[in-house]
């Protein structure tokens, strides 16, 4: 299911696709939604700015000066957030997400590249999760035993899902439009089966993929 490589012989893949398999769909994170989502530094400054403030507290009780309680503080609260930016952005810069009409492939990892190749046929279910701006989430439930690990996948994984990892479409543009092409996608690799697409506030079903990406998941 994953293939290291050096060279791409088409742009997303780590090997020419055959005859009858076609690209309907590439994309990849956008890096400051994938900071907000996945490495959560909105969340982070606001703490940061917390402890800073309870800092200044006890600094004025005890007559110190404030800037020199804060500055170090301060600064490396900076760099820790900067750090964090630096590694989404690297993050969305070496992913790429291919849909075609028989898989889904992701290629991520910042230092050692690897590709994920996830047949819509071993696609069990997936959940959608709308987020601002019209960017959105979709993970994937896979059938069978085999598991890749969720250390292997962050940061593009279902947060939460640690014992059945399900790799995750993260923070996409147009989210609703590339739900609907996997929909489609995944109807005519699995025709007769019932698709269901649910909101991430449910369990990805096993039944399919199914059209509920309007729907808001908390």
């Amino acid at each position: 299911m994953a293939h290291e490589y050096e060279f791409e012989a088409e742009p997303g893949l780590p090997e020419k696709l055959p005859a009858d398999e076609r690209i309907v769909w590439q994309g990849a994170p956008d890096p400051w939604q994938l900071a907000v989502h996945a490495l959560h530094v909105r969340k982070l400054a606001l703490y940061f700015a917390a402890m800073m403030g309870l800092q200044a507290l006890h600094a004025g009780a005890d007559g110190q000066p404030l800037v020199g309680a804060l500055a170090l503080s301060g600064g490396l609260a900076v760099v820790a957030l900067l750090i964090l930016g630096a590694i989404a952005w690297t993050a969305a810069r070496t992913t790429l997400y291919t849909l075609t009409n028989k898989r889904i492939v992701m290629r991520i990892g910042i230092v050692l590249t690897v590709s994920y190749n996830l047949p819509l046929k071993q696609v069990a279910g997936a959940s959608f999760k709308p987020l601002s701006g019209g960017f959105g989430e979709i993970a994937l439930a896979l059938k069978g035993s085999d598991r890749i690990a969720w250390v292997h996948l962050w940061p593009h994984a279902r947060a939460w899902h640690l014992r059945r990892p399900q790799p995750t479409l993260r923070c996409l543009p147009d989210a609703q439009a590339v739900a609907e092409r996997v929909q489609q996608a995944w109807l005519a690799q699995n025709p007769g089966v019932p698709a269901q697409l649910g909101p991430q506030t449910e369990p990805a079903s096993t039944a399919g993929l199914h059209a509920a990406v309007g729907q808001t998941a908390a």
